[in-house]
């Protein structure tokens, strides 16, 4: 809203001779007047003013001060200097930090994704190998396994027991025509990567020949035919062992009206009677025998019928089954040393803590004595020294040995005594003077 103020004091001026007179009567058409100069000073504000309508009144000099255009400051008067211009020196200089800064920020990007690479390269590593240890476990390696059976065995009486205890086991076996040797089991393993020659399956080494108890005695004959080269079952073995020394043929004769008996030395020889009737002398047996074990490699085991055949297939196929993880375990360099906090010692402070748990670890190493027992012993004698101090205050000598007869021992809620057995062992272990005493 504007501010209508008046004037207190109107002050007028006559000048005739001025020179602004001449010149505004030049400029007027030379008509002549009077010059009237009129100054406003001492405006003031109403102090009621009329909302309608404002009255100008005379104020102090502030306030004309005030109504005077801004004067402009020294400095804001000064020009800005021109801006300086790069020389091509610090123009390239520039682009060779930025090309820098650039390089640099690839590198540690580059270094990252090589980081990050590596990292997910050593997962994936650690996965396999993980998947690799854990397909080398018996339960799965059992089932890569095959058994393979010659069908000329299916043809013997008694051989459904063996297809029966496979189809119970749930265990993999195929008939296959062309082995190697004729009424023979052998066992394929299925890898569980492809080997290098692009095959994913490959023969165990163990091979097992079931004989009739004729048959055994016709190879045996036939061993003194060696050289001869003839189509025996002894010279396919032989031929089967120079193709593959790392072969372990196994031997097994059954018959069924168990002719043979095992004498008290554990050696298997015929029956007299069969000795007899074929001919053939039991220390030529027996040398046969040992030749074929030494020379060959080759083991006999003599069995009743398919039953006892069956429980040895079974058990030579379990102990593959648990090959591979106990070679992998028996590549530590001390593989019965195994990691645990029963292996490692005791530490002893210099306070002497400690020195309780190395007396009960030393009472542990004699035969039979649990860490139950001996924690009980230590308990009640914390040292060896209190113990031996026990023993000095004994008369007798069965007393000394009964001393820790009647210590109770508690384990898993379960109360016993120590036993004079234990206390006489503990007794001759700490007062023996003989040291080729044999204590248990």
């Amino acid at each position: 809203m504007s501010v209508l103020r008046r004037a207190e004091t109107w002050e007028i001026s006559e000048s005739e001779d001025s020179d602004a007179d001449t010149t505004n009567k030049e400029s007027y058409g030379g008509r002549s007047g009077h010059i009237v100069t009129v100054s406003c000073t001492d405006f003031k504000q109403d102090p009621t003013p009329d909302p309608k309508s404002q009255i100008l009144q005379p104020t102090s000099k502030s306030a004309q001060t005030s109504l005077s255009p801004p004067r402009l400051n020294a400095r804001e008067c000064t020009p800005s200097p021109a801006r300086k211009r790069r020389s091509k020196e610090e123009i390239e200089a520039e682009k060779e930090r930025t090309r820098e800064r650039r390089e640099e920020r690839e590198r540690q990007r580059a270094v990252k994704a090589r980081e990050k690479d590596q990292k997910r390269q050593e997962q994936q590593r650690r996965r396999e190998a993980a998947e690799n240890l854990k397909s080398l476990r018996p339960e799965n390696c059992l089932k890569c396994l095959t058994v393979c059976i010659d069908p000329a065995l299916l043809q013997q009486d008694g051989s459904d027991i063996l297809l029966d205890t496979l189809v119970s086991f749930e265990w993999r076996f195929s008939i296959e025509t062309q082995q190697q040797l004729p009424h023979s089991i052998t066992w394929m393993r299925e890898l569980p990567q492809q080997a290098d020659d692009g095959k994913n399956m490959v023969e165990e080494e163990q091979v097992v020949l079931v004989l009739k108890l004729t048959e055994f005695m016709d190879m045996m004959l036939d061993s003194d035919e060696e050289e001869t080269g003839t189509g025996s079952v002894f010279s396919l073995v032989l031929e089967c062992l120079n193709r593959d020394s790392k072969k372990v043929v196994t031997l097994l004769v059954i018959d069924s009206q168990t002719q043979y008996r095992v004498d008290a030395c554990g050696m298997y020889s015929l029956n007299q009677t069969l000795h007899s009737s074929l001919g053939v002398d039991c220390i030529y047996m027996e040398e046969v025998l040992v030749y074929l074990q030494l020379c060959k490699n080759i083991s006999v085991v003599f069995l009743d019928g398919w039953q006892e055949v069956t429980d040895h297939v079974c058990a030579v196929t379990k102990a593959l089954s648990k090959r591979p993880f106990k070679l992998l375990t028996e590549q530590v360099e001390l593989p019965f040393c195994v990691d645990g906090s029963w292996a490692s010692g005791v530490r002893v402070e210099r306070d002497g803590s400690g020195l309780v748990q190395v007396w009960s670890k030393q009472i542990q190493q004699l035969n039979r004595v649990s860490p139950a027992v001996a924690s009980t012993v230590t308990a009640a004698y914390p040292s060896p020294q209190l113990l031996l101090q026990a023993y000095q205050s004994l008369a007798s000598e069965e007393e000394k040995k009964s001393l820790l007869a009647g210590l109770l021992v508690k384990n898993g809620g379960k109360e016993r005594r120590v036993g004079p057995e234990i206390s006489a062992r503990i007794y001759r272990c700490f007062t023996a003077k003989n040291p080729q005493l044999v204590l248990d």
